[in-house]
């Protein structure tokens, strides 16, 4: 089964086609208003109106109302929701849409407090406990939110489904992937799916420019993940 791809972090029209026409599987845009990468309801509209039917719209919340996200998700016509927050099990029920659930892995699933509420738990606890959403992400923690370009130790990975089997066809990896290390990822680690938003990125002069994305590393990162998929027959 090939690597599904999800880009994040979508603010131009240029950008959502590039990545449709690279082959990429779903789209993320962020409703934070922090963020760098955030959009307006108005905004994602527009983006939307670019995106064939067969791809997916994943709008990206950080501990927002339960009837802002709805709101949202109505007004964009998101399909799914990825919430990158705080959010407890409870949140994540009852949003009308798949919820895919981010975890930030990093120091706090070292033995420090978690930044998530759930010091002590191993990553197979928080697995479990969101074994009710459609998906899990795994993500570094930042204090951001995601989107920081850094990776976390994938061997905290080891064991994390054994308390909740059926997440492992359905989970995402993200933090650091782009073009040259996502073959690595997926020969290692075999996810699902994998989520790139900094590593598709522009630069200029040398400053990465947050949000705007690069259609020749978009495409790039869909060979890489196609080239390592290849291998792995």
């Amino acid at each position: 089964m090939r690597t599904r791809i999800k880009v994040c972090g979508l603010t131009r029209e240029g950008d959502i086609e590039a990545a449709v026409d690279a082959g990429v599987d779903a789209l993320g845009f962020v409703f934070y208003e922090p963020s760098p990468r955030s959009v307006s309801v108005q905004q994602a509209q527009r983006l939307v109106r670019r995106v064939p039917a067969w791809v997916a719209l994943v709008g990206l919340f950080v501990n927002a109302p339960r009837d802002i996200i709805r709101a949202v998700s109505d007004e964009v016509g998101l399909s799914h929701l990825q919430l990158h927050g705080d959010e407890s099990p409870d949140d994540c029920r009852g949003l009308g849409r798949p919820v895919i659930k981010a975890l930030r892995l990093g120091a706090a699933d070292m033995g420090r407090s978690s930044p998530q509420g759930l010091s002590g738990h191993s990553v197979a606890d928080r697995v479990a406990d969101y074994s009710d959403c459609h998906a899990l992400l795994f993500d570094a923690d930042s204090a951001g939110f995601g989107g920081s370009g850094q990776r976390f130790d994938w061997s905290l990975l080891s064991g994390a489904f054994d308390r909740a089997p059926r997440h492992r066809a359905s989970w995402v990896l993200s933090g650091g992937l782009e073009s040259g290390s996502v073959g690595q990822a997926i020969e290692r680690l075999h996810p699902p799916c994998v989520d790139v938003s900094s590593g598709v990125e522009a630069w200029d002069n040398g400053k990465q420019l947050k949000g705007i994305k690069d259609a020749g590393r978009i495409r790039e990162f869909v060979a890489a993940v196609q080239a390592a998929d290849a291998l792995s027959k």
